[in-house]
């Protein structure tokens, strides 16, 4: 196994095992900002996969996320009961969201990918692989002049993970409704359900 491989096992044991480290590096995690930027990835072998690399231009943003569903604001007017409901699923990932949050702070990067670090009772904790447009280290390498000419690529859902919440992942038989978006194969089904198509 070459060095990432050990890199990658050692921190799915310090997970699993809940190791001091990990409460440690949890516990300061809560202290920071929920959109704190981080000097270097905490796995490694994780980012490298995701196309990070140590060079100028690319900057590492750890997101905290409130777990759980969303909680809605409590009715008090007259409703039905099964129509006073307060806590509903979100439509994205908890993923989806850190990526977003982070660009929204960063509004000169585009976010890249992203991957998981960690978690606790009430958060869940992501690290950004946030790319700067402007800089020049990024624009002439390309690879990653084609993730930066793509503007608001968490908000558009072009990021691994926004393609896999709008079901883009899988392909084959049952997935043919998804693309090129779910909304356009509603609409394309139900011609009279009052969805608008855009007009060709």
């Amino acid at each position: 196994m070459n060095a990432y491989k050990y890199m990658r096992k050692s921190f799915q044991q310090g997970y699993k095992s809940r190791s001091t480290e990990l409460k440690q590096r949890i516990a300061d995690w809560r202290k920071e900002s929920p959109v704190q930027r981080a000097e270097r990835p905490t796995n490694v072998a994780r980012a490298r996969e995701l196309g990070y690399k140590a060079k100028q231009g690319i900057v590492i943003v750890r997101v905290r996320i409130d777990r759980g569903l969303s909680k809605r604001r409590k009715i008090k007017a007259g409703r039905k009961p099964s129509k006073s409901g307060m806590f509903y699923a979100y439509r994205k990932s908890l993923q989806a969201r850190a990526e977003e949050r982070a660009s929204n702070k960063f509004t000169n990067c585009e976010a890249m990918n992203s991957y998981f670090v960690g978690q606790d009772g009430n958060y869940k904790f992501f690290e950004v692989i946030m790319l700067d447009r402007a800089h020049p280290a990024i624009a002439s390498d390309p690879i990653y002049a084609n993730v930066i000419a793509q503007k608001g690529r968490a908000t558009r859902g072009l990021t691994s993970t926004g393609k896999k919440f709008r079901g883009l992942i899988e392909k084959g038989f049952g997935t043919m409704q998804n693309r090129p978006s779910k909304a356009s194969g509603m609409s394309k089904r139900n011609p009279s359900s009052g969805m608008k198509r855009r007009p060709r």
